[in-house]
């Protein structure tokens, strides 16, 4: 076996450099709104510090973002109204419609050399906790599960990841949440502690992707229901710290839209982002398409088992996925919008509790899980 984790690990690590090779060659001038949009609030961050929360266009004075558009020709430039990734607000400014956590991680970085350190960082982080779970595996099928999903993460950090700045470290932080959370509900046995650090996590990657706030529903499902179930003061302190730990992890998006659009609940986004529910059989037909689709197979696929076979903890970890795969889901098919990585994020931090919670079993419910027949008892939940 030792052999095995070594070959895996190396195969990780290969595909790690790789990565790492064909990012060093990425330019940050795609011509990609989006793009441009995520390096102003980096330039405001370096230029202001903590006031760059701040993304009025009035205060492009030094006339970056206006060179930016210049440069990918983009024809009125000089009308802030115009331009890409802005939107008026109510009390006159012209701000990024974008959370502020993206053009802050890129502010670390030299100008000009942003994007490639990043990508690398988060890409690093994965690996490592994919190096990790082989690390940790006991079987040979644990391994080669352990690997092969690994080995899949890793290569994600390059494709679809790449597609936009949020996403690197959003991977990265549904990474080492997974683990958390895997940790939490089999090692700690529901520490507040370990509870509390997921949910700031969490709400950390609002503030890269506002819809990230979805990734917390699972969590939120599974801790109200624990507390009705039992209606313990030690439930409901988790369920509270949970809370807690979201909010203050979503802080500075909360204060960013407080600054620009005048209130901590008023939305930066224009009307056209901000559309009604609809089912669309086109962009149903993509995702079906989509790696994405895969990938929620996989998480699917991975839960009912878990469900199943899993030993008491594991599908604890089980139950919360599945909340988040449905509530995800529910909201991301029903959105007439299709990106090639939208449902990216619930799928890699399901795979990644789903996993861990399954190395971390106790050795003979990992022994025997594959081979059991009888139903997974699921109406007792744990006081």
């Amino acid at each position: 076996m030792k052999i095995a984790k070594l070959a895996f690990g190396l195969i990780c690590l290969a595909i790690l450099a790789s990565n790492i090779v064909t990012m060093s060659r990425w330019s940050e001038a795609r011509g990609v709104y989006d793009d441009i949009c995520y390096l102003r609030q980096a330039h405001l961050f370096q230029r202001f510090g903590a006031d760059g929360l701040n993304t009025d266009a009035a205060r492009d004075d030094d006339r970056y973002f206006e060179g930016k558009m210049k440069e990918i020709g983009f024809p009125e430039w000089r009308d802030p109204i115009r331009w890409p990734c802005h939107n008026p607000m109510p009390n006159g400014k012209i701000v990024i419609q974008y959370p502020p956590g993206t053009g802050w991680l890129l502010a670390l970085f030299p100008e000009g050399h942003q994007v490639v350190p990043l990508c690398i960082a988060a890409s690093l982080i994965v690996c490592g906790l994919a190096l990790l779970g082989i690390l940790m595996a006991r079987t040979s099928l644990s391994i080669v599960g352990a690997g092969v999903f690994g080995a899949l993460a890793v290569y994600l950090m390059i494709n679809p990841a790449k597609a936009s700045y949020s996403i690197p470290p959003t991977m990265a932080i549904c990474a080492i949440a997974g683990f958390l959370t895997a940790l939490g509900l089999i090692r700690s046995r529901y520490s507040v502690p370990s509870i509390v650090l997921v949910g700031l996590l969490l709400g950390a990657s609002v503030n890269f992707r506002v819809p990230n706030a979805l990734l917390t529903a699972g969590y939120f499902i599974f801790l109200g229901i624990r507390f009705l179930w039992s209606r313990t003061p030690a439930n409901f302190v988790q369920g509270l710290g949970f809370g807690a730990g979201v909010l203050v992890g979503m802080a500075p998006t909360l204060i960013a839209q407080a600054v620009n659009a005048g209130s901590p609940l008023a939305t930066t986004y224009g009307s056209a982002d901000v559309v009604a529910p609809g089912l669309d059989l086109a962009v149903l037909g993509q995702y079906l398409r989509d790696m994405q689709f895969v990938l929620i197979a996989l998480a699917i696929g991975l839960t009912a088992w878990l469900l199943r076979a899993g030993e008491a903890s594991a599908r604890q970890v089980a139950l919360v996925a599945a909340g988040n795969l449905l509530v995800n889901l529910v909201f991301f098919l029903s959105h007439p919008i299709f990106t090639p990585y939208y449902i990216l994020p619930i799928a890699m931090l399901s795979l990644w509790s789903l996993s861990f919670a399954w190395l971390m079993q106790p050795a003979d419910a990992y022994e025997a899980a594959s081979f059991r027949r009888e139903p997974a008892n699921l109406g007792a939940l744990p006081r």
